[in-house]
């Protein structure tokens, strides 16, 4: 297990009620589920991780499996929901 940072942007920032919160877990999987269990009994950032993508140390997961994405000691995790305009 490691430890970091979760910074939530935008819809993710008013569903968690905080801008960034810290992590404990191994992977991108376990620090959402991590995120998600905090919250047990309100469903609304569940949602909003569902369709938001997400940046691991600055780098896109894409389509990656988020069971795959290895976190690292004193890293960022950042979520990016859509982003509406232009």
């Amino acid at each position: 297990m490691v430890s970091g940072t979760i910074r939530y942007w935008a819809a993710a920032k008013e569903a968690a009620g905080t801008a960034e919160e810290p992590y404990t877990a191994t992977t991108l999987a376990g620090a959402l589920e991590e995120a998600r269990a905090r919250r047990s009994g309100d469903d609304r950032l569940a949602r909003v991780l569902e369709r938001s993508s997400f940046l691991v140390d600055e780098r896109p997961v894409g389509a990656r499996p988020h069971a795959e994405v290895f976190l690292t000691q004193g890293g960022v995790v950042e979520v990016l929901p859509p982003f509406a305009g232009g």
